[in-house]
Protein backbone atom coordinates (compact mmCIF):
# COMPACT_ATOMS: atom_id res chain seq x y z
CA UNK A 1 0.00 0.00 0.00
CA UNK A 2 1.20 3.49 -0.79
CA UNK A 3 1.95 5.21 2.52
CA UNK A 4 1.72 8.72 1.11
CA UNK A 5 -1.22 11.09 1.44
CA UNK A 6 -4.45 10.04 -0.20
CA UNK A 7 -5.42 12.67 -2.72
CA UNK A 8 -8.17 15.01 -1.55
CA UNK A 9 -8.58 13.52 1.94
CA UNK A 10 -8.12 16.14 4.68
CA UNK A 11 -4.91 15.61 6.70
CA UNK A 12 -6.76 14.79 9.94
CA UNK A 13 -8.68 12.03 8.13
CA UNK A 14 -5.66 10.45 6.43
CA UNK A 15 -5.39 7.80 9.21
CA UNK A 16 -9.02 6.78 8.62
CA UNK A 17 -8.47 6.52 4.87
CA UNK A 18 -5.22 4.57 5.27
CA UNK A 19 -6.80 2.15 7.74
CA UNK A 20 -9.75 1.50 5.42
CA UNK A 21 -7.47 0.98 2.42
CA UNK A 22 -5.35 -1.40 4.50
CA UNK A 23 -8.51 -3.37 5.35
CA UNK A 24 -9.26 -3.72 1.64
CA UNK A 25 -5.69 -4.62 0.73
CA UNK A 26 -5.17 -7.22 3.45
CA UNK A 27 -8.49 -8.99 2.97
CA UNK A 28 -8.25 -8.99 -0.80
CA UNK A 29 -4.69 -10.27 -0.73
CA UNK A 30 -5.25 -12.99 1.83
CA UNK A 31 -8.77 -14.13 1.00
CA UNK A 32 -8.96 -13.78 -2.80
CA UNK A 33 -8.67 -17.56 -3.21
CA UNK A 34 -10.48 -18.56 -0.02
CA UNK A 35 -12.66 -21.59 -0.85
CA UNK A 36 -16.37 -20.86 -1.18
CA UNK A 37 -17.25 -24.07 0.66
CA UNK A 38 -15.30 -22.89 3.73
CA UNK A 39 -16.75 -19.36 3.83
CA UNK A 40 -19.42 -20.16 6.43
CA UNK A 41 -17.38 -22.54 8.62
CA UNK A 42 -17.25 -21.67 12.31
CA UNK A 43 -14.36 -23.52 13.94
CA UNK A 44 -14.79 -23.71 17.74
CA UNK A 45 -18.11 -21.90 17.17
CA UNK A 46 -16.41 -18.58 16.32
CA UNK A 47 -17.76 -16.23 13.66
CA UNK A 48 -17.27 -17.28 10.04
CA UNK A 49 -15.06 -15.53 7.51
CA UNK A 50 -18.25 -14.57 5.65
CA UNK A 51 -19.65 -12.89 8.77
CA UNK A 52 -16.51 -10.79 9.20
CA UNK A 53 -16.54 -9.66 5.57
CA UNK A 54 -20.22 -8.75 5.79
CA UNK A 55 -19.81 -7.07 9.17
CA UNK A 56 -16.86 -4.93 8.10
CA UNK A 57 -18.83 -3.66 5.11
CA UNK A 58 -21.89 -3.07 7.28
CA UNK A 59 -20.05 -1.25 10.07
CA UNK A 60 -18.38 1.12 7.63
CA UNK A 61 -21.73 1.76 5.96
CA UNK A 62 -23.56 2.37 9.25
CA UNK A 63 -20.90 4.61 10.79
CA UNK A 64 -20.65 6.72 7.64
CA UNK A 65 -24.46 7.01 7.57
CA UNK A 66 -24.45 8.31 11.15
CA UNK A 67 -21.57 10.62 10.25
CA UNK A 68 -23.89 12.23 7.71
CA UNK A 69 -26.51 12.59 10.45
CA UNK A 70 -28.89 10.22 8.73
CA UNK A 71 -30.90 7.35 10.16
CA UNK A 72 -30.32 3.86 8.87
CA UNK A 73 -32.55 2.82 5.99
CA UNK A 74 -34.75 -0.27 5.97
CA UNK A 75 -32.23 -1.81 3.59
CA UNK A 76 -29.41 -1.23 6.08
CA UNK A 77 -31.44 -2.88 8.87
CA UNK A 78 -32.07 -5.91 6.66
CA UNK A 79 -28.35 -6.09 5.85
CA UNK A 80 -27.53 -5.92 9.59
CA UNK A 81 -30.00 -8.70 10.41
CA UNK A 82 -28.53 -10.89 7.67
CA UNK A 83 -24.87 -10.48 8.67
CA UNK A 84 -23.58 -13.98 9.31
CA UNK A 85 -26.70 -15.75 8.05
CA UNK A 86 -25.50 -18.58 5.85
CA UNK A 87 -26.36 -18.04 2.21
CA UNK A 88 -24.80 -20.58 -0.14
CA UNK A 89 -25.14 -18.31 -3.17
CA UNK A 90 -22.62 -15.82 -1.73
CA UNK A 91 -18.96 -16.32 -2.54
CA UNK A 92 -15.76 -14.71 -1.32
CA UNK A 93 -15.37 -12.68 -4.50
CA UNK A 94 -18.82 -11.10 -4.05
CA UNK A 95 -18.13 -10.21 -0.42
CA UNK A 96 -14.75 -8.70 -1.28
CA UNK A 97 -16.33 -6.71 -4.12
CA UNK A 98 -19.01 -5.31 -1.78
CA UNK A 99 -16.29 -4.35 0.70
CA UNK A 100 -14.18 -2.75 -2.03
CA UNK A 101 -17.17 -0.70 -3.21
CA UNK A 102 -18.03 0.48 0.30
CA UNK A 103 -14.45 1.46 1.08
CA UNK A 104 -14.14 3.32 -2.23
CA UNK A 105 -17.34 5.20 -1.38
CA UNK A 106 -16.05 5.93 2.13
CA UNK A 107 -12.85 7.46 0.72
CA UNK A 108 -14.99 9.66 -1.55
CA UNK A 109 -17.07 10.70 1.46
CA UNK A 110 -13.93 11.55 3.47
CA UNK A 111 -12.88 13.91 0.67
CA UNK A 112 -16.07 15.92 1.16
CA UNK A 113 -15.71 16.45 4.91
CA UNK A 114 -14.84 19.90 6.16
CA UNK A 115 -12.13 19.45 8.83
CA UNK A 116 -13.78 22.22 10.85
CA UNK A 117 -16.77 19.89 11.38
CA UNK A 118 -14.81 16.98 12.90
CA UNK A 119 -15.69 17.82 16.50
CA UNK A 120 -19.38 18.34 15.79
CA UNK A 121 -21.75 16.18 17.81
CA UNK A 122 -23.21 13.07 16.26
CA UNK A 123 -25.39 10.26 17.55
CA UNK A 124 -25.17 6.53 17.05
CA UNK A 125 -28.30 4.51 16.50
CA UNK A 126 -31.86 5.07 17.60
CA UNK A 127 -30.68 6.03 21.08
CA UNK A 128 -28.40 8.69 19.60
CA UNK A 129 -25.42 7.60 21.72
CA UNK A 130 -23.26 10.73 21.80
CA UNK A 131 -20.05 10.95 19.83
CA UNK A 132 -18.45 13.27 17.30
CA UNK A 133 -17.98 13.13 13.56
CA UNK A 134 -14.31 12.21 13.95
CA UNK A 135 -15.25 9.64 16.59
CA UNK A 136 -17.60 7.88 14.17
CA UNK A 137 -15.06 7.86 11.37
CA UNK A 138 -12.27 6.53 13.55
CA UNK A 139 -14.60 3.94 15.03
CA UNK A 140 -15.46 2.68 11.55
CA UNK A 141 -11.76 2.27 10.71
CA UNK A 142 -10.78 0.77 14.07
CA UNK A 143 -13.72 -1.65 14.18
CA UNK A 144 -13.00 -2.76 10.63
CA UNK A 145 -9.34 -3.39 11.51
CA UNK A 146 -10.34 -5.56 14.48
CA UNK A 147 -12.52 -7.73 12.29
CA UNK A 148 -9.77 -8.06 9.69
CA UNK A 149 -7.61 -9.71 12.33
CA UNK A 150 -10.43 -12.01 13.38
CA UNK A 151 -11.26 -12.96 9.78
CA UNK A 152 -7.65 -13.73 8.95
CA UNK A 153 -7.17 -15.88 12.06
CA UNK A 154 -10.39 -17.76 11.31
CA UNK A 155 -9.34 -18.31 7.71
CA UNK A 156 -5.93 -19.60 8.81
CA UNK A 157 -7.49 -22.02 11.30
CA UNK A 158 -9.87 -23.33 8.64
CA UNK A 159 -7.20 -23.70 5.98
CA UNK A 160 -4.68 -25.30 8.37
CA UNK A 161 -7.34 -27.67 9.66
CA UNK A 162 -8.15 -28.70 6.09
CA UNK A 163 -4.45 -29.20 5.31
CA UNK A 164 -3.95 -31.28 8.49
CA UNK A 165 -6.93 -33.47 7.59
CA UNK A 166 -5.53 -34.05 4.10
CA UNK A 167 -2.11 -34.94 5.55
CA UNK A 168 -3.64 -37.68 7.75
CA UNK A 169 -5.58 -39.30 4.91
Amino acid sequence: MDAGPIDGVPPLLQPVAHALLQVKEELTSLLADFPREKLWERPANIASVAFHLQHITGVIDRMFTYAQQRALSDEQFVYLQNEGQKKESIDTHQLLKQLDNRISNAIQELRKIDPASLTEARGIGRKKIPTTLIGLLFHAAEHAQRHVGQALVTAKIILNSAASTEDTL
